[in-house]
């Protein structure tokens, strides 16, 4: 996420966006008219506004609604408190979150191309976005880990992987990530009104080269080796494991429930598996990209590479709903109001 502060910077610094008083232009908008140094404010249509602002609404609402049916399902339905689901519940509140109040604001500083808050909301503002989109990151490692011990250690699982541990790494994944994120600003400062070498009226960071290798280990390279390591671990165990189940019926010995029971793990580690490569696809050409100091990178560029970022938070319940029976079934019990009636929570959803 740092990263591509870095490149729009660039842009300011170098002059795409220039001082309100490097204009002869009368008619130019400022972010701030009555403050020399101030922002150019692009200008746009009222139904450019109109259709933009409609967009964004939609996008954000839809990504809430999506993930609130996940949480409500996980949180409501006793059948689907498994440490796996835990792990999608965490990613789900990240998700609902980015929809919430990533999405919105973004679209606001996209739209009016002006930030009219303060340093210290710009500053809160950037540490929750790092958070969240962090915490993202990090519950995809821990579903990595489950499902490597589901797959390649299934004896196990029952005891390496316990709801209470799961919580607790929930807990411990969220902790860091907001410790790592608070740092980082700090270190770094987010100022939009005091710096010489931005215009006034622009939320961004000046980062420094040890912070630029230190976020870019920590929050990409490092975690997304874990996850691609594993996967590649699980979908060779998962392969050899189709082999040897297919062998053995075929000699005619009666394997039905362990044959059962790991497709059900293979299918959760493929599904999984794919929301992960989803994921892995939006970020690493936005770090890729953050690498490319001396290029100069368009605000267009950034801005799509950004929103891949918050759009891939509304994907995953659609591929919940496309892979996940229990999720279809809990959605026609949630919409049909029938999550209200009594002892609701015990219903089987797996049927």
């Amino acid at each position: 996420m740092k990263g591509l502060e870095r490149e729009q910077n660039k842009l300011l610094t170098g002059g795409e966006l220039l001082m309100g008083y490097e204009t002869e232009d009368h008619e130019t908008q400022y972010c701030f008219p009555a403050i020399n140094s101030s922002c150019i404010k692009e200008r746009r249509s009222i139904y450019e506004y109109n259709v933009m602002y409609l967009f964004f609404s939609l996008l954000s609402a839809c990504t809430v609604f999506l993930n609130l049916l996940v949480i409500i399902s996980i949180s409501h339905f006793q059948m689907l408190h498994t440490p796996t689901n835990l792990l999608i519940l965490s990613l789900a509140v990240a998700d609902l979150l980015v929809g919430l109040i990533i999405m919105p604001i973004e679209a606001i500083k996209l739209i009016e191309t002006c930030w009219y808050y303060g340093d210290t909301v710009c500053g809160l503002f950037m540490i929750i976005t790092g958070l969240l989109l962090s915490a993202s990151l990090s519950n995809l490692v821990l579903i990595a880990v489950d499902r490597y011990v589901a797959v390649c250690l299934p004896l196990l699982y029952p005891q390496k992987i316990t709801t209470t541990k799961t919580i607790v790494s929930i807990c411990i994944c969220w902790s860091c990530c907001s410790a790592y994120n608070s740092a980082f600003v700090i270190s770094n400062g987010y100022y939009t009104l005091h710096r010489k070498d931005v215009c006034y009226g622009k939320c961004t960071a000046m980062i420094t080269s040890a912070w630029i290798f230190t976020d870019l280990t920590i929050s990409f390279l490092f975690p997304c080796t874990v996850i691609i390591t594993v996967y590649l671990r699980i979908f060779y165990v998962a392969h050899r494991q189709v082999k040897v189940i297919n062998s053995l019926f075929k000699s005619g010995k009666c394997v039905m429930e362990g044959s059962v029971r790991r497709k059900s793990e293979n299918k959760a580690a493929l599904t999984l598996g794919i929301i992960v490569a989803i994921y892995l696809l939006c970020w690493i050409p936005y770090y890729i990209l953050s690498l490319t100091e001396s290029t100069v990178i368009s605000t267009t560029t950034i801005s799509i590479l950004s929103w891949a970022l918050y759009i891939n938070s509304g994907l995953n319940p659609l591929i919940y709903a496309f892979f996940y029976h229990w999720f279809k079934m809990s959605i026609k019990y949630i919409l049909t109001l029938k999550i209200f009636q009594t002892a609701s929570s015990l219903m089987d959803i797996f049927t």
